[in-house]
């Protein structure tokens, strides 16, 4: 018998422990099998859960380490099994084909799963995630031993019928956020506002939190034709971001406005909550409710929620309810409102060697949100990390240390000094980020950032 051949390495970026920063090495990727394609990863979005799950933040032993995380994930296909799933009224994938991938890479998929032939993919309980999973087995009924490995990496391998074609109206810096971010709030929108492109019309919707998450929110609802949307927030510090760049209608700061849950009391039908607080205003929030109106949150504390009074749901006849992701339909749907309707995060892009400062900067609250994917202005807005401006960088660099060491020479050389070159050493000059230290009250999307 030949010999078995060699495991098959890719390379990424590798958390080894909650609290040691990322290191590049080989690991050994999924086999690959004729349901799988395979990408060259040129972006992947920095989500909240890819902190909470490299520091192990809801509980001990919830992480297994070594992890490579990413789930906003944008890439090139370059090969294709023979066997890939096709979903319905879509083109089947091709070489070549610019394709994302969010927070989930599989679910069962098998007839007798009620959440999946309910077209609920999202909710079934076989799902694999993108990262910090293990694929289910069918045939055993059990979880395998192989591990499903994030886009903090150079290629990315898993199921075909998890990966989405990007509208190639959609750049891929801005594309990356929406895959979990995006999903994250669009689906909630579509199921309790319904289908349509006007299925807002006459609905006012509030959103808790104008970061990452709350700052889509607010743009899909506006582009599902809200009535009136809601911007709230703590402080007043993010009201021009909300309504001046945003588009929301009205504004809230509750830590500024005294009696705000009464003026607002009973004017909303449906609340997205996307921050991660625990000490959340939750009862006043209910307050904002028409009679039976539905508060959905998004985000995930690491701490329980805080505690309701029983007339808080019942005076009133509200919901209470939260939201996962999305299914496969949500996130097609999603990507053609955003391409439609001109939805586009506001994203930061930074080079993928910048991973580990860009983790830091996150915890920090230091990393903003802005239009011209330079410098954001909220947390969880999105840093594009692209492998296709590190050769640029790295020739202005060189070009640049080349002209400044002409230029010294010259002058030393004119004074008669000798000047001597000190090699091996780089120079690091990271870019600065505006000081003011303003946080998202959503940790779940932290920094939707494109890493490649």
């Amino acid at each position: 018998m030949p010999p078995p051949s060699p495991p098959e390495h890719f390379h990424g970026y590798l958390s080894h422990s909650p609290t040691t920063p990322l290191t590049y090495a080989p690991y050994t990727p999924k086999p690959f099998t004729p349901t799988d394609i395979e990408i060259n990863i040129t972006h992947c979005g920095i989500c909240g859960t890819d902190l909470h799950t490299l520091r192990s933040g809801w509980g001990p032993n919830t992480t297994t380490y070594p992890c490579i995380v990413g789930h906003e994930i944008i890439g090139i296909v370059t090969r294709i099994g023979s066997s890939i799933p096709t979903y319905p009224n879509t083109t089947p994938l091709r070489i070549g084909d610019r394709v994302g991938i969010g927070a989930q890479t599989l679910s069962c998929l098998q007839p007798s799963c009620e959440e999946c032939v309910a077209g609920k993919e999202n909710y079934c309980p076989r799902i694999t995630g993108t990262y910090n999973s293990r694929y289910w087995d069918n045939e055993t009924g059990k979880r395998s031993d192989v591990i499903a490995y994030g886009g903090f990496a150079r290629k990315w391998r898993g199921p075909a019928a998890f990966a989405f074609r990007i509208p190639e109206r959609l750049e891929s810096e801005v594309a990356a956020p929406l895959l979990c971010a995006g999903t994250t709030v669009f689906a909630p929108l579509r199921k309790y506002l319904g289908d349509g492109a006007d299925s807002g019309k006459g609905k006012t919707v509030a959103v808790v939190g104008i970061g990452g998450l709350g700052h889509l929110g607010i743009m899909f609802a506006k582009a599902l034709g809200c009535e009136r949307v809601i911007g709230i927030s703590r402080s007043n510090g993010k009201r021009e971001d909300a309504v001046k760049g945003l588009g929301a209608d009205e504004f809230i700061a509750t830590g500024e406005e005294k009696g705000w849950e009464k003026k607002w009391s009973r004017t909303v039908d449906l609340i997205l909550c996307t921050v991660d607080g625990d000490d959340m205003p939750l009862g006043k929030y209910l307050r904002l409710l028409k009679a039976g109106g539905t508060f959905v949150l998004v985000g995930a504390p690491e701490k329980p929620l805080p505690r309701m009074r029983a007339f808080e749901l019942i005076g009133k006849g509200v919901n209470v309810t939260g939201s996962n992701i999305g299914s496969r339909e949500d996130i097609r749907c999603m990507l053609e409102v955003a391409a439609e309707k001109g939805v586009r995060p506001w994203v930061e892009t930074r080079r993928m060697e910048e991973i580990n400062e860009t983790l830091r900067d996150m915890e920090a609250g230091r990393a903003r949100f802005s239009r011209g994917n330079r410098i954001p202005r909220r947390r969880d807005a999105g840093i594009s990390i692209s492998y296709w401006t590190i050769g640029l960088y790295i020739v202005k660099s060189t070009l640049l240390l080349i002209a400044s060491a002409l230029f010294a020479a010259s002058i030393y050389m004119d004074l008669g000094q000798i000047v001597a070159l000190v090699k091996g050493d780089s120079w690091h000059h990271p870019g600065r980020l505006d000081d003011q230290d303003v946080r998202c009250r959503r940790c779940a999307r932290l920094l939707d950032a494109s890493v490649g």
